[in-house]
């Protein structure tokens, strides 16, 4: 067996080569080369604490360093000297003596390597000071050294010294920390004192420092945070809030606070401040009166609910605690506060969308099932019930939680669970942020740093089970029940007091019950306490059911603009299904069927709409398959047996007909609402190109089943062909939500027949199908719009094939042309419709392209059209149709450079304007900027119209400023600020509307 094999059995890395450097005669001499084995008992105890820490050569070389550096130290004549017992000691002695106190002191041992294991930067601090390792030595009295975080400065307190010191008082609450030698709770107590006594150092300095004849201020320091939890992190910056007494102590007080600030940051962690009032456009320093007034005029509820943690860190301690009296009730009613909704509802908006996407499966602090979800929980319980509880006015997280079990408001099982998730995270946290001592709360996606992690967390490799994978576990498991269990303590009580389930665990009752819900942000909590009753109460299987589901539904129409509507909506949908045996087994075991059932109904009217007319198509949302558009030959084959099956009944084909269209525009919507949630997305996301298509592919099954049912309920002359041309939206594959079915009517008489009969019979069909389809009926209608045709409104509804073309040759203007270019055949009879396609050819690629006079009078025709059409009151910048840089905009810039081109480029021939408007740019029509601005621009827009129809349930082409409308917009495409998604908009459009401008010019 070779050396390196020996070694690697102790585990370190490289096969053990680069340790047997290390530990070899020329380093460290605990290895004996010549038998491959330690050179001595004690030599044998050291390797093997070595290879104990969580980096076994991380220790190692640490060590290594510690003792080179003791000895260079020992080696410097008159530089600063190592010292042992007996005074100062030569370098040999120096290294001899570490080694030999670590042979001796089997506490020390402990406690040095596995700082050096676990911490890089901790490590080269001992490195740095060669003689601090001495201060993890085991006492006289047998007893390890003092680890509760105090600071021992005997020398004249100066910035160098108290950097030193804090990084020794550090040292020790690490060692005591990895050792075993205290848990958690103690650890994050002593954190949190020696930053209390270091800010209270840093205090001493910055007040020693003022100029000669100015007074010491009376100047308090509120910890805030973590640290007025007591619940410091190792890395994590402290936050703070400064209390003036007076006027007349702001000037020294601002000075001796910024020199405070200045000084923790050179020695320890940054002093954070943004949580004063105003954050960090405020004042640093305020008087008691200014924080007074604050909090009584301006305070969020979000700034409440930080001050839970607020407590005398240093400075003037009774100032801090008149300061806190004070502000004590408006904590303990902030609650009750009216615009306590919106800032709850914005803080939990801002938690989720601060993590990274690529992070979010990794954050144990802000992700799912992360520190956040127990402190919110906790926090939201306390100030809903501190109000009358006094004995849940704690700051810190753990021993809240520990009262609300206590007083009833949490189950002992739920609180036991959360605490040991709390527990396993904070430690977690702890042991990545010391190894650089770096602020950090991201589990490393490395698998050497994890095998790091799970080493420092204490994970071995078992028989069947490796330490990685047994911390992962660990660490989803705790996840998922801190998840559940922080959706259960929002909601769960709420259930148990509006249903009056006897439980001894809670005591909540049902006005305390809409105070939770009123914070959660319903408008109507009374209204919604009477939905949960109706749904919850009593019994029954269904009840019982309903109680497990609508804890996770709670918190989905809670994180909408109108959660009232979400629950509202959804008791309208178990009233028409709950006694149907499938509805509630489907929400209970359906996957996702409960969470994206919660987004639809929260966030969309005309969804819900669409299912409360059709209940049974919830079942849509079970299966990713589902949500699919489907092709437009299954639809046209669909739709048209449909109208089959009541061939003898056109009132029930049309039925049917419509029927099928609210389905699959259920399905459409769906897709598309989910399409930005997240998980709860289908596996193919639905974009608004694909969209438009697929509602066009519905529209054009719908009118071709719609014509059967119209030609079977109408006499016509044997061979009479007829057919659908769309036009507009429809003919471009462009449908939104709102879009009526542009279209023209074209037939051809058989030989030998009658004009006039003719002509009526083909104007009966059309006027059938537009009756049959907007006729009023539980199912949307489809708006048939068919002018477009030759003189609009006052032509005839339907022409023959010959007298379009006389039209088109003798009357025809350039508009006309203009809207030919998106027609195309949709049903009816194949040849006449490709003979109509023809026609159309002739007119919208005219040869030559456009004369001067044309190009101008479509220019006039633009400008007349976006001051004529646009809606009175209408925001032209907002406007997502007609509006600057919306959809008509890019629609008539691509549409005039087909007129003018498409003649000559075959390749502009295309009724799509994002297909019509890429040729351009290929063909080196328009600049690759202004069609990617123009593209930019549309795709916006009509993201936005559709998602409006979504939300309102009507259509609307106007992007409000503000309101639940543009925060539910907002939601459906992707989430953020509503504020700073209508700024993107302008900023978007605007671009949009130079490029169009530029093309339309040129």
């Amino acid at each position: 067996m070779t050396r390196p094999s020996r070694l690697a059995r102790y585990g370190f890395a490289d096969n053990g080569d680069r340790a047997a450097d290390l530990l070899g005669p020329t380093g460290l001499r605990l290895w004996d080369v010549e038998s491959h084995a330690p050179t001595g008992t004690d030599a044998a105890e050291l390797i093997h604490s070595l290879s104990r820490a969580a980096d076994p050569n991380l220790a190692l070389r640490q060590l290594h360093r510690l003792v080179d550096a003791a000895g260079r130290a020992a080696d410097r004549g008159n530089g600063r000297k190592v010292t042992g017992p007996a005074g100062e000691i030569s370098p040999n002695e120096a290294t001899e003596a570490v080694i030999g106190a670590l042979y001796r002191d089997h506490g020390l041992r402990r406690r040095l390597v596995a700082v050096l294991g676990a911490s890089s930067a901790l490590g080269d601090h001992l490195v740095a000071n060669p003689d601090d390792w001495q201060v993890l030595a085991t006492g006289k009295t047998g007893l390890p050294p003092n680890a509760e975080g105090h600071l021992e400065v005997e020398d004249e307190l100066t910035v160098p010294v108290l950097r030193r010191q804090y990084r020794i008082a550090l040292l020790r609450i690490v060692a005591a920390d990895l050792t075993g030698g205290r848990g958690l709770e103690p650890t994050m107590a002593a954190l949190s004192r020696l930053a209390d006594e270091t800010l209270g150092a840093a205090y001493g300095i910055a007040v020693a420092g003022l100029p000669a004849g100015v007074t010491e201020p009376r100047l308090a320091v509120v910890a805030m945070g973590k640290c007025g939890g007591n619940e410091l992190n190792y890395v994590s910056d402290v936050d703070v809030i400064f209390v003036a007494a007076t006027d007349e102590d702001l000037s020294a007080g601002t000075t001796v606070a910024a020199r405070l600030i200045e000084i923790c940051g050179q020695v320890a962690w940054p002093v954070d401040a943004a949580l004063r009032p105003e954050g960090s456009r405020g004042p640093l320093v305020r008087t008691l009166a200014s924080h007074q007034a604050y909090y009584r005029k301006w305070a969020r509820t979000w700034e409440f609910q930080a001050l839970l943690k607020a407590r005398p860190a240093a400075g003037d301690e009774a100032l801090a605690q008149e300061w806190l009296a004070d502000l004590a009730p408006l904590i303990w009613h902030a609650a009750e506060r009216p615009e306590a909704v919106a800032d709850v509802r914005d803080m939990r908006r801002k938690i989720i969308d601060n993590v990274p996407a690529n992070q979010l499966d990794r954050e144990i602090k802000k992700g799912p099932g992360g520190l956040r979800d127990i402190e919110f929980a906790v926090q939201l319980l306390q100030l809903v019930h501190g109000r009358i509880d006094e004995t849940l006015r704690s700051g810190g997280t753990l021993p809240a939680l520990r009262a609300l079990v206590a007083g009833g408001y949490v189950g002992r099982q739920d609180g036991e669970t959360l605490l040991r998730g709390y527990r396993f995270l904070r430690g977690v946290e702890h042991r990545l942020q010391l190894q650089n001592l770096k602020r950090t709360h991201t589990v490393p996606d490395d698998p050497a740093a994890v095998r790091w992690l799970a080493a420092a967390l204490g994970y071995t490799a078992l028989p069947g089970r490796d330490a990685v994978e047994a911390f992962r576990s660990d660490w989803v498991g705790h996840a998922a029940q801190v998840r559940r269990l922080h959706v259960k303590l929002l909601y769960q009580p709420l259930l148990e007091a509006v249903a009056r389930v006897p439980s001894e665990a809670l005591r909540m009752t049902a006005e305390s019950a809409g105070k939770r819900l009123e914070i959660l942000g319903f408008a109507d909590p009374t209204g919604a306490v009477r939905h949960l009753q109706a749904l919850t109460g009593g019994v029954t299987r269904t009840a019982a059911i309903q109680r497990t589901l609508l804890p996770m539904l709670l918190q989905e129409f809670a994180d909408a603009p109108e959660p009232d509507r979400g629950l509202l909506n959804y008791r309208h949908v178990s009233d028409k299904l709950g006694s149907t045996p499938w509805y509630l087994r489907l929400l209970r075991d359906g996957g996702p069927v409960a969470r994206r059932l919660a987004r639809v109904l929260s966030l969309s009217r005309y969804a819900t709409d669409l299912l409360t007319r059709d209940p049974e198509a919830l079942r849509l949302l079970a299966e990713d398959a589902e949500l699919v558009p489907r092709s437009r030959e299954s639809l046209i084959d669909g739709f048209a047996a449909a109208a089959e099956r009541h061939a003898d009944d056109p009132v029930k084909a049309i039925t049917a007909v419509r029927a099928l269209r609210r389905r699959e525009l259920f399905r459409l919507a769906c897709a598309d609402i989910l399409s930005r949630a997240g998980s709860l997305a289908p596996a193919q996301p639905l974009d608004v190109n694909a969209l438009g298509i697929a509602l066009s592919d519905v529209t054009d099954a719908t009118l071709n089943a719609a014509l059967q049912v119209a030609r079977r309920s109408r006499t016509a002359p044997a061979g009479l062909r007829f057919a659908i041309i769309g036009m507009g939206r429809l003919g471009g594959y462009e449908m939104s939500y709102p879009s009526d079915a542009d279209v023209l009517f074209v037939y051809d008489a058989p030989e030998g027949a009658p004009e006039r009969e003719t002509s009526a019979a083909a104007h009966a069909i059309a006027e059938e199908l537009r009756r049959v389809l907007t006729a009023p009926a539980p199912d949307p209608p489809l708006g048939i719009d068919a002018d477009l045709r030759p003189e609009g409104r006052q032509g005839p509804l339907v022409r023959s094939l010959a007298a379009y073309q006389q039209y088109y040759a003798r009357w025809s203007k350039v508009w006309e042309a203009q809207a030919l270019l998106r027609a195309r055949f949709v049903s009816g009879d194949d040849s006449l419709g490709r003979e109509f396609e023809a026609l159309a050819d002739t007119m919208r690629y005219p040869d030559g392209g456009l004369t001067r006079d044309q190009v101008v009078e479509i220019r006039r025709i633009k400008a007349r059209v976006e001051t004529e059409r646009m809606p009175r009151g209408a925001d032209p910048n907002t406007h997502t149709k007609l509006g600057r840089g919306g959809l008509a905009d890019v629609e008539w810039a691509v549409q005039l450079m087909q007129l003018r081109h498409a003649y000559a480029l075959p390749d502009l021939r295309k009724t799509r304007t994002i297909e019509a408007l890429v040729a351009e740019t290929e063909g080196g029509l328009v600049d690759r900027a202004d069609a990617a601005a123009m593209t930019e621009g549309w795709t916006l827009a009509a993201q936005v119209r559709n998602a409006l129809t979504l939300v309102r349930g009507r259509p609307t082409d106007q992007l409000p400023r503000h309101g639940v409308e543009l925060a539910g917009t907002v939601q459906l495409l992707g989430g953020g600020d509503p504020g700073e998604f209508v700024d993107r908009y302008l900023r978007l459009t605007r671009r949009s509307r130079a490029a169009m401008e530029r093309v339309m010019d040129s």
